[in-house]
Order: structure tokens, then C-alpha cells, then sequence
């Protein structure tokens, strides 16, 4: 029998007032990031993970998504259906903008449009709609619907935002809703929100997914179960005290760097409020699955490219150990577990200023042991905020020069070159990014921990194309 831990946890969301039901795919304008919700605001954040209100869309209405095409921003939404003021009678329609910035003097939202609707007499539900531009026909296709009934496929006008003419809905999953469309690598994936929703901490909502060839189906999961026929693969469920996710959205940041993007119908750690949460996105066989939020702790710091530890550059301090030839090992002997070398046993040989860094196979020791934790009040990025990575037991901290090299200085200050910026890639390892360089103006997003040679760490470009690039947190 396995026991649940549900006690009271350190906070680890997206921070300020991230308070939101239905949002829609984050948008970025003019350096901001925008998410609309059920209602008729918003919320805006700086740098992706401290949020608050201010974001405003007139219409009111429900589950809206957001897409920028060419320089404008198309927002389609639900007017009612749902259940909401009047049962399953439901209008889906479409607005433009050029800019998201509500005090923007070009702020202005264009007339809304009527793509579809539903009479709420036959089992289908004009809400929850969301927006797929497909990159290789430029094609314009919206999904919509609830559980009552199905899940829809309309086509629209990409320059227009309007239906296209004739087209006709095509019906494409059940058992679903708030769905949303992505393409990647010649798949497209239709995701879902499976179970009971607005119940606070008793919904049951989940994101599930299928994927196809074609944007007209059909969508089947991971062992050929059609969607229509209530297929899906889970993408993400209840976790970390937080229930009832919903209402995907993807955010590629950088080639192999993507979030998803979602709300939590409770936190338990936020009074049981409906809050955005991003989480990053991994690629599994082509499968897209939720990663857990990253949160610190000690590692191991692993280069992919050659499997090798960060470490500090300091001289190999042996161990001593009381050996037994191997042939003349009595198997009747109680075994005893060694004690890893501690810091005490090798602090006091490390010179007392900056020590460089290598890579160096794990061997245990103090030296290759890094402690990564979370200062939020540093702020933060798309799923996480900056840390520090110090090493375990001490303040001495990893930090950028200026030169573009990487070293330990004696102690952690919090300056800007010491704090860093930790992602996990679409295939599982991680890039690690100093929020600034010294000498280089402004927020470092090209610039990352890189493993050249086999022992030698570096500043280099990213590359996700290159195992320099990746790192592994290994938990030793």
C-alpha cells in the first residue's frame, strides 16, 4: 500500500496573482506575455513567471485563445454555451488586434465575428474554442466543444478571422473538451481535457492527446484507441498539490525549449484557487508528455557529451581505505557501508579566492556536488525562476566572467552573473544559462554552460542540435 504525502509544501508556482480559469495559449507582445481567461481580462507578466492582472479583451464570454498572425492578434472565444446563462446554446467568434498592450494608443479589439454556433437542441456545445495555424499550408483551423457532444473541426480565414465559406464542421472527438491543436514533425496532436471540471479541489480534469496525419483526423493515442471513440494519452494529471489541469497551450521559447501551459482548477498551497500553471514540455517518440516543475536540490551536474562531472579544479584528494585482496575476501564477513568523503576532510587544500571549474568523472566527492536553489525574488522565466548553484555545504558560487568563461567565486552575492536560468529540453536534459554576462548588457538568452573538449567548460552559443549544450541533473 502506497500512502499520498499531502502535507503543506513550500509554494512553488508561478508567482503574484496568477489567478486564472480557462486560459488561453500565452502570447508574447512588445517583451510582455499575455493569457486571456474565462471573463474579460487577463493576466501580463514581464518575464514569464511573476504574473498579475491588467490584460483586458471586450466580449466577456469563455475559454478564449490567442494567436498573433503576421502583426496582428487574432482572439477567438465563446460568448456563451457550456451551461453558462442559458444551457448548450453557444457562439464561438473571432476578433483582431494589433497589439495586446492595453495602454498601447493602438489598442483597439475589432468588431467580433460569428464562426459557429450551437442551438443547444442537438449534442454539441459552441465553447472552448482554440486555434491552430498550420505552418505547412497556412492553413487557419479551429477545435471547440464540451462533453455535451462532440468536438469540432471548422475551417477559417486566416486573413479574415471569418469562416471559410462553405466549409463545414467535421466532427472529431467526444469525451472532451477545451481542446487545442499543435503540429510538430508532420503530426498533428489534438489535446483534450478529460474529467470533471469547476469543482475546486474536486475536479478531476486531466489533458489528454491523440495525434494524426491529418488535421482532419482521424486522432488515435498511444495504442491506436480512436478519439472519437474515447481515446487519449495522458499529458498531465493531478501533482504537486494541484488538481484538475486544463486548457493546454504550447510555447516553443527556442529549438527544443517548449512549455505548456495551463490552469490548475485548485492549488492547495494557494487557498484552492484556479491558478496558470507552465510546466515544461517534453517529446517522448513524438509523444508530448508534462515535465515536473524543476525545483532545485543537489546534484551531480553531467555533461551529455561525454557523461563527465562539473567540478571544482582542485587536486584529487585520496580517500583511505582498509583493502582486502579480492581473492582474499571471506564472503562470511559482515559488510559495513563506507562513509563518502566529507567537506571538512578536503575544504581546507582549496585556495581561498576564484576556482575555476572542469569536467572530471563522479567519484562522490565534495568538489562535484552543487546545490541548486530557486531565488524567486530575482524573478524568473517561462516555468521557473532564476537559482543559484553553489556547492553543497559552502557559498561558493558558479558565476559567468567576462571573458565568457565560467568560474566559483568564494561567496554568493545574488549579482546577476551568479544567478542562472535552468530549462529542461524537449528530450529530457537540461540547459543551463547565466541570466547576464558581465560586459554584456542586458539578460543573457543565447549564452550557456557548454562542455568543449572532454573536461572543459565553457560559454557557448546554444545549440540543441549539439550534446555541448546538455547538461543532466543527476541526484547521487
Amino acid at each position: 500500500m502506497s500512502i499520498v504525502n499531502c502535507q503543506l509544501s513550500t509554494v512553488f508556482a508561478q508567482v503574484g496573482a496568477p489567478y486564472i480559469h480557462d486560459p488561453s495559449t500565452i502570447a508574447e507582445c512588445d517583451g510582455r506575455y499575455y493569457t486571456f481567461g474565462t471573463g474579460s481580462g487577463g493576466l501580463i507578466s514581464e518575464d514569464g513567471w511573476s504574473w498579475h492582472g491588467g490584460a483586458e479583451r471586450p466580449g466577456g464570454g469563455a475559454a478564449p485563445d490567442m494567436m498573433k498572425i503576421g502583426d496582428r492578434y487574432l482572439c477567438i472565444y465563446g460568448a456563451t454555451g457550456g451551461g453558462l446563462g442559458g444551457g448548450h446554446n453557444g457562439r464561438i467568434l473571432t476578433m483582431w488586434n494589433t497589439t495586446l498592450d492595453p495602454k498601447s494608443p493602438d489598442f483597439r479589439w475589432t468588431k467580433a465575428v460569428e464562426v459557429a454556433s450551437s442551438d443547444g437542441m442537438e449534442d454539441q456545445d459552441a465553447i472552448d474554442p482554440s486555434l491552430l495555424l498550420d505552418p505547412a499550408t497556412g492553413r487557419l483551423w479551429c477545435s471547440y466543444g464540451t462533453y455535451f457532444g462532440t468536438i469540432r473541426l471548422i475551417e477559417l480565414d486566416p486573413r479574415t478571422g471569418e469562416r471559410m465559406r462553405g466549409n463545414t464542421e467535421k466532427d472529431i472527438a467526444i469525451d472532451c473538451e477545451a481542446t487545442d491543436l499543435i503540429c510538430r514533425n508532420g503530426w498533428y496532436y489534438l489535446l483534450g481535457t478529460h474529467g470533471t471540471c469547476c469543482d475546486g479541489v474536486n475536479s478531476t480534469y486531466n489533458i489528454v492527446v491523440g495525434r494524426s496525419r491529418s488535421v482532419e483526423g482521424p486522432y488515435t493515442d498511444n495504442v491506436g484507441r480512436d478519439m472519437f471513440h474515447g481515446g487519449g494519452r495522458m499529458v498531465i494529471a493531478a501533482g504537486d498539490r494541484k488538481t484538475g489541469p486544463g486548457h493546454f497551450g504550447r510555447t516553443v521559447i527556442d529549438e527544443g525549449v517548449e512549455v505548456m501551459s495551463c490552469h490548475f482548477e485548485a492549488d492547495f498551497d494557494m487557498s484552492g484557487r484556479s491558478v496558470l500553471g507552465i510546466r515544461p514540455l517534453l517529446w517522448k517518440n513524438d509523444w508530448p508528455v508534462a515535465a515536473e516543475a524543476f525545483r532545485g536540490g543537489t546534484f551531480e551536474i553531467e555533461s551529455e557529451r561525454r557523461g563527465y562531472s562539473l567540478e571544482l579544479a582542485v587536486d584529487f584528494v585520496r580517500m583511505e581505505q582498509e583493502r582486502q585482496r579480492f581473492w582474499q575476501i571471506d564472503p562470511n564477513e559482515p559488510v559495513k557501508p563506507l562513509p563518502c568523503q566529507t567537506l571538512e576532510e578536503v575544504i581546507g587544500k582549496w585556495p581561498e579566492g576564484n576556482i575555476p571549474v572542469r569536467c572530471s568523472d563522479y567519484m562522490f566527492r565534495p568538489w562535484q556536488r552543487w546545490t541548486v536553489t530557486p531565488v524567486p525574488e530575482a524573478g524568473g522565466y517561462l516555468s521557473a525562476p532564476y537559482f543559484r548553484i553553489v556547492i553543497e555545504g559552502t557559498e561558493r558560487a558558479l558565476a559567468a566572467t567576462a571573458d565568457m568563461e565560467v568560474t566559483t567565486v568564494p561567496h554568493y552575492t545574488g549579482s546577476p552573473e551568479q544567478l542562472w536560468r535552468i530549462e529542461q529540453l524537449t528530450d529530457g536534459t537540461f540547459r543551463i544559462m547565466p541570466k547576464s554576462i558581465p560586459g554584456h548588457e542586458g539578460t543573457n538568452t543565447r549564452y550557456v554552460l557548454s562542455s568543449v573538449a572532454d573536461s572543459t567548460p565553457t560559454l557557448a552559443e546554444y545549440d540543441f542540435s549539439s550534446d555541448n549544450s546538455k547538461w543532466n541533473l543527476r541526484n547521487h
